[in-house]
């Protein structure tokens, strides 16, 4: 069962996911987590602390999962392309929302990167992690690689979350993950 801060924490989360950073309120955290008025300011008594508070959440919440589910088996073009098609389809369909939030979260957070910290270092893990299955499928220039990778993903999951949800996502991956290797 979760804890009354967890439950106000993954409203948050789908507050702003759902609504955008301006609907992260106090009220509409306890009325979207079902908990009793003035529960969520206990734990976050500004709204510069929730909003903290839940880019920490995110944060820990995918490093869990990936944790749980573990690292997928990569030692081809072939498999490093479907494993990132399918994280593309995952972060822009049934996690699209939590997708919006990182989004809005980094950009309400650019001018303070204190707060950004939590997903900065999330980020960080996972660049170095994809610039090692880069260097093991066979990139010769894993750092210039994985920022293509990077930006390239990256550019189609916002693609996909705001303007084509139906994009094709394997064709463009798999055309980037062969640029990489070239």
């Amino acid at each position: 069962m979760a804890t009354t801060r967890e439950r106000a924490l993954d409203a948050a989360l789908t507050l702003v996911g759902e609504q955008g950073v301006r609907a992260l309120t106090h009220a509409r955290v306890d009325a979207a987590a079902g908990l009793p008025r003035g529960s969520t300011s206990n734990w976050f008594r500004t709204r510069d602390a929730l909003v903290a508070g839940v880019v920490t959440h995110l944060a820990e919440s995918e490093r869990a999962e990936i944790a749980t589910a573990g690292p997928p088996m990569i030692d081809t073009p072939d498999q490093l392309t479907d494993a990132f098609s399918g994280l593309i389809a995952m972060q822009t369909g049934p996690l699209a929302a939590r997708t919006r939030a990182r989004y809005a979260l980094f950009l309400e957070g650019a001018h303070d990167r204190v707060m950004l910290e939590p997903l900065l270092a999330q980020r960080a893990a996972y660049v170095e992690w994809t610039a090692s299955l880069l260097a093991h499928v066979g990139a010769a220039h894993p750092a210039d690689a994985v920022r293509t990778l990077m930006a390239a993903s990256e550019g189609l999951i916002l693609h996909r979350l705001s303007v084509d949800p139906d994009a094709e996502i394997r064709p463009v991956i798999d055309r980037v993950v062969r640029a990489c290797l070239a």
